[in-house]
């Protein structure tokens, strides 16, 4: 059974991944491509693989290289080949002249990837013939294929690990619910920043958390010094259960943030943040400590729930003091995840609301793997031979 293109992308939503961009994946790119390729190329043969029919029209004779330059580089594709060498596929093609209508089909593939019907819509629409749910289906399995491979990629020595998690809606059973994103970043033996992780659930926090750092570990992950992440209670506990003899340093960022909370009266709250970040900056662990017990003495009286609050939670930000002077501006905060938030977020706000769980990761993955591969062949982002 084929399905006709029953529905078209309403142009604000064109627009807004146009001006945003998919200019990212070249490897699911050339997936994408090669698979309607070869579905052109069945269409030709007039049977499907390995079938007998007095239908057929000729034979397929392998794959032929093509490498072609584009806006995200240059790409490798796998063209089918005929025994009569009359078949050219004409996906390729179309592709190349639209780079534009390629990346809007991946954009919706990715944004919306639930209903096969919809994909096999904009299938016809990039390749020009009519897919059936089951072709759709094969097709985007390759693509869940990779992203799934580099999740379950082999890791190795990692001397800082970051951690950190934001929401998505994603809608089960007729209910939207908030559905956390995990992601860790680990600093490898060049000194580079790479994604080690990411994964998506709406199940229990704590045991998520658990369940994600435990699979760093199963996969290789050695050698971590110093974890970064924020106070978040499932994280806490997951975190100490893997990584109980590794040092943490609370996010200085966030613990400023939380602070507020415990500030009985506005006008003081630009005082205690001076103050605290005067803790932060201190040139060493000594003097941070120093200044830790005066502001403790300083807010005793007309702040008491805060001093208390700051003698118990500001030590777990001060553990950087202990690693070389040269790291610390990197390692006091979470914040360099943040770059990963954004782009989720940027481009998870046009889908809204995730179907489901699976798609949410699709997407989650295909961005954060574009954003890794930059950080491994990018710029040193701490010399690990500094002191």
């Amino acid at each position: 059974m084929t399905y006709q293109a029953d529905c078209t992308l309403p142009d604000e939503l064109l627009s807004q991944i146009a001006e945003r961009g998919l200019d990212v994946l070249p490897e699911l790119i050339r997936t994408v491509i090669n698979a309607a390729m070869q579905l052109e190329r069945q269409n030709h043969l007039g049977v499907g693989p390995y079938e007998r029919s007095p239908e057929r029209r000729d034979y397929a004779n392998g794959y032929k290289p093509k490498t072609v330059a584009t806006r995200v580089g240059k790409i490798t594709f796998d063209v089918p080949q005929t025994r009569g060498g009359d078949f050219y596929p004409q996906s390729l093609e179309k592709g190349l002249r639209s780079e534009r209508a390629l990346k809007l089909a991946l954009a919706e593939m990715y944004v919306q990837g639930v209903s096969t019907r919809k994909v096999a819509a904009i299938t016809e629409q990039m390749c020009g013939f009519q897919v059936s749910s089951a072709q759709v289906s094969q097709a985007t399995a390759l693509l869940d294929q990779q992203l799934e491979a580099w999740r379950r990629r082999p890791l190795g020595r990692t001397h800082y690990l970051w951690l950190d998690a934001h929401y998505e809606k994603v809608r089960q059973d007729g209910q939207v619910r908030d559905a956390a994103v995990l992601k860790a970043v680990g600093l490898n033996a060049e000194g580079r920043r790479q994604v080690l992780g990411v994964s998506v659930s709406l199940g229990e926090h704590e045991v998520h958390w658990r369940t994600f750092l435990q699979e760093l570990v199963s996969r290789g992950l050695t050698g971590v010094e110093l974890v970064i992440s924020d106070a978040h209670a499932g994280l806490k506990q997951a975190r100490r259960a893997v990584f109980g003899g590794v040092p943490w340093q609370r996010c200085q960022f966030h613990l400023q943030q939380n602070a507020q909370a415990y500030v009985p009266r506005k006008g003081l709250q630009a005082e205690v943040g001076a103050d605290i970040r005067a803790i932060f900056n201190a040139a060493g662990r000594h003097e941070a400590e120093a200044l830790l017990a005066r502001l403790v003495e300083k807010y005793a009286q007309r702040a008491a729930r805060l001093a208390q609050w700051m003698e118990q939670n500001i030590p777990e930000g001060l553990t950087v003091f202990d690693f070389p002077p040269t790291h610390q501006r990197r390692l006091r905060t979470a914040n360099g995840l943040e770059r990963l938030n954004r782009e989720v977020r940027r481009r998870s706000r046009v889908a809204v609301l995730f179907p489901n769980e699976a798609s949410c990761l699709r997407l989650v993955t295909a961005i954060v793997m574009e954003i890794s591969e930059e950080w491994e062949t990018g710029r040193t982002y701490m010399r690990l031979d500094s002191n």
